[in-house]
């Protein structure tokens, strides 16, 4: 009988076909998440006109899918570890799918914030899952690069919604940009069908022969033989990965520390997702250049994450982090300002590069500091509390927004916690080899 130590596969594997069509798959759905969320916001000046809502409950009403969220991030996010990932994420992306296009049938704030509420459940549910799963079957050295590769199709879908309300919200009303929302439960199919099982899942619970073979497809010159003792580091058969085990071995301060990074990041990336198109709109700009500063948000998320992954590869990825974080609490502070066009622009990308792309970078720290059987509780888990932060961001800036503050106090308020976040992630301990 041979033994054969499948994280070392894992971790040392060449990147190949197989790592191709997981990073693919993780991608679109990501893009496919990003496009949900950001669709709200998008739209959000244009439900209040229709709606007849003032920006309190408006952001009473965005807060309702980030509500869900941390509900889906904490429960929908552990249930692969007992149902396995694939079918996880196939209940996430229906969840997400039809709940967001049935708000576009609503025509008032609580069916509209319900069907909100239930889409964010699959919208928070498939992060923890294919941030795991890319984890997973990333090679080690370019384990942060392929997760924020990955994650970049947030801001993909982000810059999606801002183009498609551009074109569909004034043409034919808001609602279409919901409407669009329901192509991905078409590709479910396919994805169950083609999308890897989590080899961790398939060893936990005894489908040797299947793990067989996914790996070798990782590594082409191993055969599998039944017998073949497939080694991996993980918590005894039968034993769940609850969130107690977050707090096991030295873990438990990085955990709370990672939570409050969290928590202080998602408030930023939600307050300027939620409330940056009506902000500039009230500074004086149109209805589209408002939307354009979102698609540019956007692509300085995809800038930020792309290049924080390969950052973090390179340097140690706590560091990293901090340095952009400071560059947060400074552009978007300064996006209070009076600012030339072109620097106002090149400011909102830092913003969208040091907030929505370091989120992305601090999913793939948490999806390497956990090991590989409690990965996805700790993902969901600091999601999860994350949420918090992001369903507090719509509803604090919203009512700043009702007193009718200077420009100057929202963007300080949205930047101020970039400092917490520095600290947090300074403190945070390396783990014990896993």
């Amino acid at each position: 009988m041979r033994t054969i130590n499948v994280q070392h596969v894992l971790d040392h594997s060449k990147f190949n076909k197989f790592n191709w069509t997981v990073l693919i798959w993780c991608s679109l759905i990501i893009i496919f998440d990003g496009y949900d969320l950001a669709v709200a916001g998008a739209a959000i000046p244009s439900i209040m006109k229709e709606m007849g809502v003032n920006p309190t409950n408006a952001g009473f009403m965005m807060s309702s899918a980030l509500f869900g969220m941390m509900f889906g991030a904490i429960y929908l996010g552990s249930l692969s570890e007992r149902i396995g990932r694939r079918k996880a994420i196939a209940i996430c992306i229906a969840l997400f799918s039809v709940f967001t296009a049935v708000a576009g049938l609503c025509t008032e704030p609580i069916s509209f914030s319900i069907a909100r509420f239930l889409a964010g459940l699959g919208i928070g549910g498939v992060l923890p899952n294919v941030v795991a799963h890319m984890s997973e079957y990333s090679p080690r050295r370019i384990r942060s690069t392929m997760v924020t590769l990955m994650f970049s199709g947030y801001a993909v879908g982000g810059m999606l919604a801002a183009v498609l309300g551009k074109g569909l919200i004034e043409a034919y009303g808001w609602q279409w940009v919901f409407f669009a929302a329901a192509v991905p439960v078409l590709l479910i199919p396919f994805m169950l069908k083609s999308l890897p099982e989590s080899i961790t899942y398939l060893i936990k619970h005894d489908h040797m022969d299947e793990a067989g073979k996914v790996l070798e497809q990782l590594d082409p010159t191993y055969k599998y033989q039944a017998g073949d003792d497939l080694h991996l580091p993980m918590a005894p058969k039968g034993k769940k990965a609850t969130v107690g085990e977050l707090f096991r071995d030295g873990r438990g301060f990085s955990t709370v520390m990672f939570w409050i990074s969290f928590f202080m990041c998602l408030f930023m990336v939600y307050a300027l997702s939620s409330w940056l198109t009506k902000l500039m709109a009230s500074a004086g700009y149109s209805l589209g250049s408002a939307l354009t500063f979102v698609l540019v948000l956007n692509f300085g998320a995809m800038v930020g994450a792309i290049g924080g992954g390969f950052l973090a590869d390179r340097f140690n990825i706590r560091y990293v982090q901090f340095v952009l974080f400071i560059l947060a609490a400074i552009s978007i502070t300064a996006l209070g300002y009076p600012l030339p066009l072109p620097l106002l622009y090149l400011t909102v990308a830092a913003a969208g590069a040091s907030t929505i792309g370091t989120q992305l970078v601090t999913y793939a720290y948490v999806g390497q500091y956990y090991p590989a059987d409690m990965r996805s509780t700790g993902i969901g888990w600091a999601s999860g509390i994350g949420r918090m932060g992001a369903i507090l961001a719509p509803i604090v800036i919203g009512v700043l927004v009702a007193m009718n503050l200077p420009l100057t106090v929202n963007f300080m308020v949205i930047g101020l916690p970039a400092l917490v976040s520095a600290v947090a992630i300074l403190l945070i301990k390396d783990p014990k080899p896993h």
